[in-house]
């Protein structure tokens, strides 16, 4: 007799022994049971998984001489013509081959007449999806009423391009693949009956190859035999499967969790002159990082990977310790180049590329760490702005506070790490002081003692000294400032002016409030502030921060005095310690509650600005309410 390979062999006969597809088996036999007999029978899935021997068992069923019946016979003249392929009545035709309307024109007149010796005519159509258009509409009308002694069986691996019409004419069966742990047992059971010897894991390894298809593992499973005849060592599995490939995936994959783009090079070459094909080779890596994150997430209770005991172990073992979100991240990567690799005329080049990007990544830190991380911190700063009761231990700490927002606190007092000073208004202290203390308070005199002079000597000689004040409690808002021109500075009143146009005229009248509390401060008394545009001066350059004459310079000053600030506060200092690496990419200033107003109700015109009977070159004060209406 001539040699059937392992595929033919063991194809199934009975239901009963058609593997990972119950729901089909289970509704068909109960279907001929109850002699509800469909006319049409659409069978999709994957290849290799039982379609054409369901379809053949179901003629069996039906034209078996003690049917129909759920457990055909085998043994009658009509089984035994059906299983050989030889019954005049049980006709299996191939889609692709015979795909036009000459065919199905004759299929149409020839389902007119009664079978020959069997119950049914069957017609087994086999990759249905491969009918021309012309060829399905040519069967809509037999299909949807056929003569009674006539069933058909499509099968085909493309549901979608079977037209809707065919579809809503017959009863339509999803196959499933088959699981791995199924296929395995089957080849066990192969292994024991033709006297090969072969390890569980060899077996598991052809059926991880087949990919869920009994049919394709069976194949494999024939050749491997042919290879190393009937004593098979895992050896000669992995050189059939071409899985030697996979000692570079797991040397790969700790090269780039270890961030070793050398060794991740050096496995390449190594991998490369072994013969592996790098295009393939890549597709195996990609599934390689897949298995690793599912994993890493299943944990070892669920796998969700189904590999021999052995992998799965090396798998867990990498996995364990390495963050999902990085993983996650590889594959990511790896899946978005997945098509430049393809293309590539160099997959080596792409490849090594590739790896290196991924072993040059710094690892992702879990959310839960940084919010960990950022609770201990406030813990710390809070610690260290505590002082006893009783001292001033300490040194005078920067009175703004950073928000996540970029913006700053506005200045109300001393904040941080500075003690509030006790003072006496009528010149004494409320309490006795250590030396400590009294130097302590010498040192708060002379940077927060009032101003007491006045306009006499110069306007510009007390505009300097508050700016100077005013850039120890808020350096933003004096960048801003500084290019006033003071044109009155005296006991109770200051007057500055800005350059028609000065880009930013509306911050520092949103935070006039601001600067009246500095000069409250300062000059140790309420003291108004008025605020005006002016004309430039005769020859002089125009510096309105809007790229006119020095501008563009004044507002690069200004944004850069405004980041050196911030860059050189406590809090950014300390979040950069502790996360090394960081860096910060953009310092913004949080919006003033006037700004942010003046964005919903949009400003009035420069002209709006000024007052009535002020000079064209000195305009009238920029006030509160004029700024708000």
């Amino acid at each position: 007799m001539e040699y059937l390979v392992l595929a033919r062999k063991w194809r199934p006969q009975v239901f009963e022994d058609v593997l990972g597809q119950e729901h089909v088996v289970r509704t068909l036999k109960n279907a001929i049971g109850q002699k509800r007999i469909a006319h049409a029978f659409l069978f999709s899935g994957p290849r290799g998984v039982g379609k054409t021997s369901i379809a053949r068992i179901l003629a069996k069923a039906l034209n078996c001489e003690t049917g129909p019946t759920p457990t055909p016979c085998n043994q009658c003249v009509y089984c035994r013509e059906i299983t050989s392929g030889i019954a005049i009545d049980v006709r299996e035709i191939d889609g692709a081959s015979n795909r036009g309307i000459d065919e199905i024109r004759e299929l149409r007149e020839n389902v007119k007449f009664a079978p020959v010796s069997c119950r049914y005519k069957i017609y087994i159509i086999d990759e249905v999806h491969m009918l021309t258009t012309p060829a399905f509409n040519a069967l809509l009308k037999t299909l949807e009423e056929p003569p009674l002694h006539v069933i058909f069986i499509f099968a085909t691996t493309e549901t979608q391009k079977v037209p809707a019409t065919i579809l809503s004419r017959c009863q339509c069966f999803d196959f499933r693949r088959i699981p791995q742990k199924l296929i395995t047992e089957n080849l066990k059971k192969i292994a024991v009956s033709d006297g090969v010897r072969i390890s569980d894991n060899g077996l598991a390894w052809i059926a991880e190859a087949g990919d869920g298809s009994l049919r394709d593992s069976q194949s494999i499973f024939d050749q491997v035999i042919s290879y190393a005849g009937f004593e098979i060592e895992d050896r000669a599995v992995e050189e059939i499967l071409g899985r030697s490939d996979q000692r570079f995936l797991f040397l790969l994959s700790e090269a780039v969790l270890a961030r070793d783009a050398a060794g991740c090079l050096k496995i390449i070459d190594e991998a490369y002159y072994a013969g592996l094909d790098m295009k393939f080779f890549y597709q195996t890596l990609l599934g390689h990082f897949r298995n690793l994150l599912l994993t890493g997430i299943s944990g070892s209770e669920n796998p969700l990977v189904d590999l021999p005991a052995e992998e799965l172990a090396k798998l867990r073992e990498q996995a364990s310790g390495v963050p999902q979100e990085t993983l996650q991240r590889f594959l990511e990567i790896l899946m978005a180049e997945e098509e430049n690799v393809r293309r590539s005329q160099n997959a080596r080049l792409n490849l090594e590329a590739i790896l290196c990007r991924l072993a040059w990544l710094e690892p992702l830190i879990p959310i839960e760490t940084v919010l960990s991380r950022l609770e201990g911190l406030e813990r710390r700063l809070e610690g260290s702005q505590a002082t006893p009761s009783g001292g001033t231990s300490g040194k005078i700490g920067d009175s703004r506070q950073f928000y996540p927002g970029g913006g700053q606190a506005p200045p109300g007092g001393i904040t941080g790490g500075e003690t509030p000073r006790s003072e006496n208004r009528g010149g004494g202290t409320a309490h006795p002081h250590t030396a400590e203390d009294t130097a302590t308070a010498g040192k708060l005199s002379e940077e927060r003692a009032p101003y007491r002079g006045g306009g006499a000597e110069s306007p510009n000689g007390g505009w300097r000294e508050f700016k100077t004040f005013v850039k120890r409690q808020d350096a933003a808002l004096c960048a801003k400032i500084e290019s006033a021109r003071c044109l009155a500075c005296e006991e109770g009143r200051i007057r500055i002016g800005f350059v028609k146009g000065y880009i930013f005229l509306d911050d520092v009248v949103g935070r006039k409030a601001e600067l009246a509390e500095h000069c409250r401060q300062f000059f140790g008394r309420e003291t108004s502030m008025e605020i005006v545009t002016i004309a430039p001066e005769e020859g002089g350059p125009v510096n309105n921060g809007n790229g006119n004459g020095n501008g563009r310079a004044e507002k690069n000053r200004v944004l850069q005095e405004i980041r050196r600030e911030a860059l050189s506060h406590p809090l950014v200092q300390k979040i950069l310690d502790v996360f090394p690496g960081a860096e910060v990419r953009d310092v913004r200033l949080r919006e003033p509650p006037a700004q942010a107003a003046a964005s919903i109700v949009p400003s009035m015109p420069d002209e709006d600005l000024k007052l009535s009977g002020e000079p064209p070159l000195q305009d009238g004060p920029v006030d509160d309410e004029q700024n708000e209406s």
